[in-house]
């Protein structure tokens, strides 16, 4: 505590003051410090296992398969839907019940527009064609010069 005096002068402080402040500080640090020994992979995020070189002779480590770890990746990569029995989220509520309101019909033109030629689509497809043709032999004309 002596060395909170010494920070009101800093021109007073030199190497022996300094060292006790650091070694003051480790030890508060050390007093408040968790040591985790239990490391787990994060089941959040995508696992990218790379393969051994193609050469290599070492044979493949073989690794128990940890039930725990299994579950909890299996849980974090399911559907929103089958994780939770409601949306967390109000973007989640938008699309919850994804269910189509009116069934899926080929023949219902309400839901489905299809593409059909006019003569002005015709029309306006060849003046592309036309368009498209005389850009390409103008940029081969000019790569030639």
């Amino acid at each position: 505590m002596r060395w909170c005096l010494l920070l009101l002068d800093k021109d007073k402080l030199d190497l022996v003051h300094r060292d006790a402040i650091h070694a003051e500080r480790v030890r508060k640090e050390q007093r408040h410090q968790k040591l985790h020994t239990e490391f787990s992979i994060n089941p959040h995020r995508k696992l990218h296992v790379l393969p051994d070189k193609p050469m290599c002779r070492r044979t493949t480590e073989v690794i128990p398969e940890d039930e725990d770890f299994i579950k909890a990746f299996r849980k974090a990569h399911e559907v929103p839907t089958k994780k939770y029995s409601m949306p967390l989220t109000e973007s989640q509520e938008i699309g919850w019940m994804s269910t189509p309101l009116v069934p899926e019909s080929r023949q219902d033109t309400r839901l489905n527009f299809f593409r059909f030629m006019t003569d002005v689509t015709k029309h306006h497809e060849l003046g592309q064609k036309i368009k498209l043709h005389t850009d390409t032999h103008t940029q081969k004309r000019e790569n030639r010069d």
